[in-house]
């Protein structure tokens, strides 16, 4: 009974708000429309509406989902502080963090489904019904690692919440297995995503053992971007305290790992033009274009800037520690990243073919406004899910209503 309780007032919880909240809540439902508008074109005339075709056959919509891995990955970055350190201000908010994987692996896996010409055939790769062809297909490994970790973000945070709605401490013993699990289960996700890229035989582009890292260090460079953002509006919309020092911590691991991701680069760049062979197509095509054909040159070369500018505002202290540089780097690097990791890497693999012709690719209108639609979508799944988190962390919510009245004001110290 109690547990049905739980569930319901967290709904009642998301349905309650002020009408800055709703205006919010309205206008993610109309771009997600939107999208689902979109995309039934899509369905209804085929794939040819979007940008793709035989020789480039992945674009805009698996560029999102490379990225969006990365975003739910980086959640480990709140979790191994909180849960393995015990750092009492990381604690407060690991589960906000879990929250955004969530949204993040829900507008992955759509993405994914979007990409799909024929969605209603996705049944194929549920196990025991369809054909999941595991171990030996990449995809399979994709499809569990994903599923998986959606499954260990939603069960963590439902345990704690439910034990503190109870106005009760969860047992660590109980729930730290879970956590070990979550954070290699975190780095798996990212690392099996870069190996369904790099096992493309006729793909030389992505063949590359720092493929693998190069997702890592790029993940954790975006997720705490958007992390820090995240929590800065929370602060201020909210009662929900979030310390600086959870801030100045993610903004330091950014600045570490954006200079790996950038070293990373030009590791790459120096291998693939230092001894150019033909294989060096696709890098020539991505940064200087192939026979006068060069529409992801600027794509590139705008992502190289912002990763820039971004690494040099993050690496000196006083300015890292200025709220609006700070912010002005988590936008370009978000950005920067997000572009590297898509158009610079998704697409430029199918350029030039395995036969050496040149098929360029830009994302059509159709697929501009289903990714804005997922996108809308994934912002307002963590919406309700932080509305939600936050009234049971500040005790507004509890079992009880007697417990909730004796738990300090809101905006307090939470609970450990």
């Amino acid at each position: 009974m109690t547990l049905l309780r739980f569930v319901t007032d967290g709904l009642r919880e998301m349905l309650r708000g002020s009408p800055a909240y709703w205006r919010w809540v309205g206008a993610l439902v109309v771009l997600f429309g939107i999208g689902v508008v979109a995309y039934i074109g899509q369905l209804r005339e085929g794939l040819v509406v979007t940008g793709m075709s035989d020789q480039v056959s992945w674009g805009f919509y698996i560029s999102n989902f490379a990225f969006l891995v990365g975003i739910a990955a980086a959640a480990v970055l709140l979790v191994i502080p909180a849960y393995i350190f015990h750092r009492k201000d990381v604690k407060a908010v690991v589960l906000l963090g879990e929250c955004l994987a969530v949204a993040a692996v829900v507008c992955a896996m759509l993405f994914v489904l979007v990409d799909l010409g024929s969605p209603e055939r996705a049944w194929h790769l549920i196990p025991f019904i369809g054909r999941f062809n595991w171990p030996t297909s990449m995809l399979a490994w994709d499809v569990l690692v994903l599923n998986g970790y959606l499954v260990l973000n939603l069960v963590l945070p439902f345990y704690v919440l439910y034990m503190h709605y109870q106005d009760k401490e969860p047992n660590y013993r109980l729930y730290f297995p879970l956590v070990v699990v979550a954070m290699f289960w975190a780095i798996s996700i990212h690392t099996v995503t870069a190996f369904l890229f790099a096992a493309n035989s006729a793909r030389p582009f992505w063949h590359t053992p720092l493929l693998a890292p190069r997702f890592i260090a790029s993940a954790f460079v975006s997720g705490p971007a958007l992390i820090i953002v995240i929590l800065q509006i929370v602060r201020r919309v909210t009662d929900y305290p979030v310390s600086q020092s959870v801030i100045d911590m993610l903004a330091l691991i950014m600045a570490v790992t954006l200079q790996i991701s950038l070293f990373f680069v030009l590791a790459e760049l120096f291998t693939d033009f230092y001894n150019e062979t033909s294989h060096a197509g696709s890098i020539r095509y991505l940064f200087f274009g192939l026979d006068g054909l060069n529409k992801l040159q600027p794509w590139i070369w705008s992502a190289l800037v912002m990763n820039l500018v971004a690494v040099v505002i993050l690496s000196v202290h006083h300015l890292r520690r200025t709220p609006r540089l700070l912010n002005l780097a988590c936008g370009l690097a978000f950005t920067g990243i997000w572009i590297e990791k898509g158009m610079g890497l998704v697409v430029p693999g199918f350029i030039p073919t395995p036969l050496g012709e040149v098929f360029e690719y830009s994302p059509t209108a159709t697929e501009l406004l289903v990714t804005l639609g997922i996108w809308a979508f994934g912002a307002l799944v963590f919406t309700l899910l932080a509305k939600a988190t936050i009234a049971v962390q500040t005790g507004r919510l509890r079992a009880s209503p007697a417990a909730a009245a004796a738990m300090p004001a809101a905006g307090a110290e939470l609970r450990a």
